[in-house]
């Protein structure tokens, strides 16, 4: 069973205080989205990748992917108003349904093999894998002007990749835009499918703000 990967690459990087976008960054002397791809490859060297990116960047990054992956076949596709529509863009490239997907940042380099591994696993047998970690902080329940605690064992941080199987997620996309979609598992859950959970890495930020960037940078040479 062919495995895809769509890598969401149409944002602008606003909260970076940067005139490019933050997964065109240098972290350790490579773009972001190189090291993103990279590990996706490093999972699975045959795995199918989709990039959906602003349409101010189509050329720039083919050139990248043609000097990074000179051996590789990288889909290039535009990215969409919001990342809904990113998605669906590029869920259109995959024109077959028995294979599996999984929907990934861009800025988030630091994701491990096994988190891919397992997401991909748990889709085979469930029809989906949402890697999430537990919460380590306090937390509290804003209600109107007051708060409470709650506990935070009831509660994970989501992460990405998240995987589907092609059918499934294809068919979820087929609704129309809602605010309310955060990301795709709630796109997923919308059209009547149930989530599947698996364990992510805490490693795997999202790159979003400046200092983002320097932790990312911090990781990445502990690692090397």
């Amino acid at each position: 069973m062919n495995e895809y990967v769509i890598i969401v690459a149409g944002g602008s990087g606003s909260r970076m205080n940067s005139d490019i976008p933050k997964q065109y960054l240098l972290l350790h002397e490579k773009p972001i989205i190189i090291h993103t791809i990279q590990k996706f490859y490093d999972y699975n060297s045959s795995i199918k990748v989709i990039c959906c990116v602003h349409k101010d960047y189509i050329t720039e990054v083919t050139i990248m992917m043609s000097h990074y992956f000179s051996d590789k076949k990288i889909m290039i596709t535009e990215g969409g108003e919001t990342r809904f529509h990113s998605v669906k863009n590029g869920l259109n490239q995959i024109n077959e349904t028995e294979s599996l997907v999984a929907i990934h940042d861009a800025a988030r380099p630091l994701v491990a093999v096994a988190t891919i591994q397992q997401a991909f696993a748990s889709t085979k047998t469930h029809g989906s894998g949402i890697p999430v970690v537990s919460v380590n902080e306090s937390i509290r329940l804003i209600e109107k002007n007051n708060s409470k605690a709650v506990n935070r064992n009831d509660y994970k941080i989501v992460q990405t990749p998240q995987c589907f199987q092609t059918r499934l997620i294809k068919n979820a996309f087929e609704v129309e835009y809602n605010n309310a979609f955060t990301d795709d598992a709630t796109v997923f859950e919308f059209a009547g499918n149930d989530i599947s959970l698996t364990e992510g890495n805490s490693e795997n930020i999202k790159i979003t703000l400046p200092n983002d960037l320097s932790i990312a940078e911090t990781l990445i040479k502990n690692k090397t």
